[in-house]
């Protein structure tokens, strides 16, 4: 390609699906390289060899997971801007100030300046080679996902679905509205008429069924008194009767 001949200071290769970062000819005059958006999960070790001026580098949104995989940036002399955004490396602990211990050029990583407080806090994090494995180490420790607890089909049937109430059960609410004995009733019901729905496990008194209870009350009761309407008859006979049979005796 072209932009192999080493001609050109800015190198945009954003968009693609490079996966490494290697196998680059030896550009002298580059002193920008912009990598935006690829797959990177590994870069050369010796990248420094072939990019002696490479003074900005901009890696956001690729792969690199931990510290270890930023090392090989230590072969370029002259970087000074960093960009490793978007990059699962970004949320490692202590990340910032590893990479600032390791690049010891670097003067903005991630478009935030480097200040002289972090470098002495970084210097003193990874005095030793020790820590600064430690780091390494800790780095590649993968996070356990997180379990979301499945609802059972015994919590699924007891939470009450929701429908909407019917034109009956609609003159029932207002009718229990008018009923209710207390101030909470009458808010949890003028509230489901406003919303329209109507859960399930909310009970609404049938006065249609009351009445036909009270109908049925009512006829069983007509028998009765029309059998004591027969038996009021048969009682006043007798007791002629039993005046006529007084008077023939005397």
């Amino acid at each position: 390609m072209d932009f192999w001949q080493d001609q050109f200071d800015t190198i945009d290769l954003s968009d693609n699906e490079i996966v490494k970062l290697e196998n680059m000819p030896h550009l002298n005059r580059l002193g920008t390289l912009i990598i935006n958006n690829n797959r990177i999960t590994r870069i050369n070790p010796n990248i420094g060899e072939f990019l002696p001026k490479l003074h900005t580098l901009v890696l956001t949104n690729n792969r690199l997971v931990n510290l270890v995989e930023i090392d090989p940036l230590t072969s370029l002399p002259k970087l000074q801007f960093l960009s490793l955004l978007d990059n699962s490396i970004t949320k490692k602990p202590n990340y910032r100030l590893y990479v600032i211990h390791k690049l010891k050029s670097l003067r903005v990583l991630d478009f935030k300046k480097v200040k002289n407080k972090e470098r002495m806090e970084a210097a003193s994090l990874f005095a030793s080679e020790e820590m600064e494995e430690e780091a390494k180490k800790e780095s590649m420790k993968t996070l356990m996902p997180v379990e979301v607890p499945n609802v059972s089909e015994e919590e699924e049937q007891q939470t009450p679905k929701v429908v909407a109430p019917t034109p009956e059960q609609i003159i029932a609410i207002k009718a229990a509205i008018v009923n209710s004995q207390t101030l909470e009733e009458v808010a949890r019901l003028e509230e489901v008429l406003k919303s329209g729905q109507l859960p399930a496990d909310l009970k609404i008194p049938d006065y249609d069924s009351g009445s036909k209870d009270v109908k049925e009350n009512d006829e069983k009761m007509v028998p009765d008194v029309e059998n004591e309407a027969d038996v009021e008859p048969n009682n006043v006979e007798n007791q002629k009767n039993d005046e006529l049979a007084a008077m023939e005796q005397d």
